[in-house]
Order: structure tokens, then C-alpha cells, then sequence
């Protein structure tokens, strides 16, 4: 077995959650427990900022009380062209990757019942809202050829990594908005989830033969890699939404935990050759979050809002092994309670739509400190603030027109981040198995490489509306 011995180790929860496969912690953070964004083009060209003015489907992602403000019935389909590009770069040495995908990004309608009497109830409105998220992200990292593992037969020297991720997430809203009086707004929403994904952690070795002066180039899994997930969640919301004096209103949502039951296939390897395929579930509560909003809506022709969401607890999986328990160490002690503002508005001149929005949110990881190579091969404790992830800004920009009961609305949305992205790491010591492995032989690394990534992402959605 090929190994590199270990210079400087802190021993943490750092350490052991990197004798899994990191994916695992990212696609935690960012695919179970991030908010779904993909919505109409107005929700998308105000960055999501509608918590408090409400009207259409899309107030079952802030507020479901926003489902009352709304006074006549409507449908909405919204097509949506993505596309993300990665810069990873270590050492100097980078690569980039792009890529697009074309889909059905939103769909959705009210239905809205008058309320014939005479009390102040006025209007008891259904809500439904399906959107749908690319989970693709593909980020390859450049070698570098003083991170070398040897021994008498062969010298391998680290060419490049890739971390591959292939899938689709997607959500279904239902819910109910009531109007009481025209001036205060309640709604409740059931929430429902899917995630199928496809991951892949491998690294390329040059591999010098010693005894022959041979050169080839050989590919390693990280072990439990690829694997694939599918899993369903559920949650639940509850909101409110009021007007105040001078045209200002407010809002108040709580959404809660998402529980996921999430069902893996796994590829595992052994030094003897006796690989094979094997499957395990997994239950993970993600964070109880909460949304307060505020609005203001100077006329018919312009309006803004500002919502402000923070998640009150932290992802947790219920514990069936060492695995579970490693994760849960990871997030208790670093695990960020992520939270995020938003900001849009929208001007009218008479059928013409003017949008703009800006988003951010926060890191949702503490600093992290690990074992990680230097440039020059050997390797030193190091401390990372964007480790797995880091803080997002996002920009939206959009029009719209109105053709009296048909509109149609575009937008265009920016968001980007940077953060650490740690691999190489995995070893077997007998009791934890999480090397590198290859046809012939296995890599053990109990420190990482650790590249800068730059994620760019590109929205551009056009959404056809019926109002009824």
C-alpha cells in the first residue's frame, strides 16, 4: 500500500468527517438544507424578495400568506436556461469548467374563492407551485507534482482531481391564503422535496515505473465513490402578512425542518480486489428557519421588499453508526446558523415591468482547521474560513409586460461564491478504510490539497402568465 505519513494532525471533527467522502458535507450544506430559488422571473428578477407583498404562487417559498393577497385565479410556467462556471485553482495552476442545461424551471397557479358574505373574511385562495433545480457541478483542480506517494515499484504524482456531481432537485408547493379584511393575510403550506444525484470523487495519478522508466497515467476512487442518492423530504409553513398605515407592510413565516429520507448506492474497495456495490439509508433533519419581512408599496407603480431569513437550528442525521455521529460532531461545531437577506423591487410605467433584486447569504461554515500541503509537497496544519462553502451574493434583473389577461415576464440572475475545496484526504488504518483506489494498488493521504474554487452561476428564465 502506497501511503504518505502525516506531518502536523489535529485530531477534531475536522479530521474524521474527511475519512468519508466530502461531497457528503457539501451536498448537505448546499442540496438538503439551501433554499429552493428557482421561481417565476419576477421572483427571480427581485432575488426572491416578496415575503411581504405576496399575489402570486411563489409566495409558498417566503410566506404562504402571500397566497391571500392575491384576487384573481392564475397560471404560470417559466422556462429556465442555466448555466455555472468553476475556476479551481492551486498553487497558480488552474482549470475551468462550463456548462448549460435547459429546463422547465417553475410552474404554478392560484385559484382564489370570493367570499359572498358578510364578514371580513374576503377571499379563502389554493396555492400550488412546482419548481425544479440542476444539480450539476462539475469542478476539476490541476495537480501538482510535488504531492507525490511512493515505493520500490512506483512513484505516483498528482495530475489532477475532479469532484463530479449529475442531478436534479426539485419542489412541490401546496397551499391555502386567506384575506381578512383586506388588511391582514394568513396562509399555511405543505412542502414536498426529491433529490436524485449521481457523485463522483477521483484523482489522477503519473505513475513512474521504476524498474521499466514506464509513464502512465492512472485514475483512483475515493472509496464509497461514485455513489447515487435518492431521497424525499417533507416540511411544513405558516405565515402571516399585514399592511400598516402609509402604504408599509410586514410579514412573518416559519418554515420547518425538512425531513429527509435519503437512500444510497455505494461502490466500495479492497486492496485483495474484492470490490462491490452496497446500499444503506440515511434520515436527516435539516435547519427550522424563519422569515421576517418588510414592504412598501408607494402606488400602482412601484413597490419593494426586504426579507430577512435565519436558520434557528442545525442539520443532524439520525445516528445508525460512526458515520452519523461524525457528521453530527462536524455540524455541532461547525455549522454556521446561515442566514440571508434579500432586497427587490419593481417599477411599473403602465404595462411595462421594471425588476431588480440582490441577495446574500452567509457562510454557512466556522472556520475549519486541517492537516493540508504546502507547495513544496510537505504539509502543515491550516486554517480555512470558506471550507466546503462559503458566503453568496446573488443580482437579478428583469421586464415584464402585461397583454391585459396574459403577461409575460424575463430575467436574468447572477450569483456567485468562493470558497475551499479540500480532496486527496483518505487513508486505512485497519478500523477506518477511506483511501483512494485503483485497479492495482490504493492511496492513503491523511492530509489534503486544498484549491480555491469560483463558482459563477447564470440564469436567464422567461415566464408566460395567465390571469383569470
Amino acid at each position: 500500500m502506497i501511503k504518505k505519513s502525516l506531518a502536523v494532525l489535529s485530531i477534531s471533527a475536522a479530521f474524521y468527517i474527511q475519512a468519508q467522502d466530502v461531497s457528503n458535507v457539501r451536498n448537505t450544506l448546499g442540496v438538503y438544507s439551501g433554499s429552493t430559488n428557482e421561481g417565476t422571473a419576477k421572483f427571480n428578477a427581485m432575488a426572491g424578495a416578496t415575503g411581504a407583498l405576496g399575489g402570486d404562487a411563489t409566495s409558498l417559498f417566503n410566506n404562504p400568506a402571500g397566497l391571500g393577497v392575491a384576487i384573481s385565479s392564475e397560471i404560470t410556467g417559466t422556462l429556465l436556461l442555466s448555466n455555472y462556471t468553476n475556476k479551481s485553482s492551486l498553487y497558480g495552476n488552474s482549470a475551468s469548467y462550463s456548462n448549460s442545461n435547459f429546463n422547465i424551471g417553475n410552474v404554478g397557479g392560484v385559484a382564489t374563492f370570493q367570499l359572498l358574505t358578510e364578514t371580513p373574511w374576503k377571499f379563502v385562495n389554493l396555492g400550488f407551485n412546482y419548481s425544479g433545480e440542476s444539480l450539476d457541478d462539475y469542478i476539476e483542480t490541476p495537480g501538482l507534482n510535488t504531492i507525490q506517494f511512493g515505493n520500490a515499484i512506483n512513484n505516483l504524482e498528482l495530475n489532477r482531481h475532479a469532484y463530479d456531481r449529475r442531478g436534479l432537485k426539485s419542489k412541490m408547493n401546496i397551499g391555502v391564503g386567506a384575506n381578512y379584511d383586506n388588511n391582514i393575510y394568513f396562509g399555511a403550506g405543505l412542502n414536498f422535496h426529491t433529490v436524485e444525484l449521481d457523485q463522483f470523487d477521483t484523482a489522477e495519478f503519473k505513475v513512474s515505473d521504476i524498474a521499466t522508466n514506464k509513464v502512465f497515467f492512472e485514475q483512483f476512487a475515493k472509496q464509497y465513490t461514485p455513489f447515487s442518492e435518492k431521497a424525499s423530504g417533507f416540511s411544513m409553513s405558516l405565515g402571516a402578512l399585514g399592511k400598516l398605515p402609509g402604504g408599509f407592510r410586514w410579514g412573518a413565516a416559519l418554515e420547518t425542518p425538512t425531513w429527509w429520507h435519503i437512500e444510497r448506492v455505494f461502490n466500495y474497495y479492497e486492496i485483495n480486489g474484492s470490490d462491490g456495490v452496497a446500499a444503506e439509508n440515511r434520515n436527516l433533519r435539516t435547519p427550522l428557519k424563519a422569515t421576517l419581512s418588510a414592504g412598501y408599496v408607494a402606488s400602482k407603480n412601484f413597490s419593494m421588499n426586504i426579507d430577512y431569513t435565519i436558520g434557528i437550528t442545525k442539520p443532524h442525521y439520525k445516528v445508525r453508526g460512526a458515520a452519523e455521529t461524525e457528521m453530527n460532531d462536524f455540524f455541532s461545531d461547525h455549522a454556521n446558523n446561515v442566514s440571508e437577506i434579500k432586497a427587490g423591487a419593481e417599477y411599473r410605467i403602465k404595462d411595462f415591468r421594471i425588476r431588480g433584486g440582490y441577495a446574500f447569504a452567509s457562510n454557512p461554515v466556522s472556520p475549519v482547521s486541517m492537516s493540508t500541503y504546502r507547495q513544496d509537497g510537505s504539509d502543515a496544519l491550516a486554517t480555512y474560513n470558506n471550507l466546503f462553502a462559503s458566503s453568496r451574493n446573488t443580482i437579478g434583473l428583469g421586464i415584464g409586460y402585461n397583454f391585459k389577461s396574459f403577461y409575460v415576464d424575463a430575467a436574468y440572475q447572477h450569483s456567485n461564491t468562493k470558497y475551499n475545496s479540500p480532496f486527496l484526504f483518505g487513508y486505512n488504518d485497519g478500523n477506518i478504510n477511506s483511501s483512494y483506489y485503483s485497479n492495482t494498488s490504493s492511496v492513503d493521504s491523511e492530509s489534503s490539497a486544498v484549491a480555491d474554487v469560483q463558482n459563477k452561476r447564470n440564469n436567464f428564465s422567461v415566464t408566460f402568465g395567465w390571469k383569470f
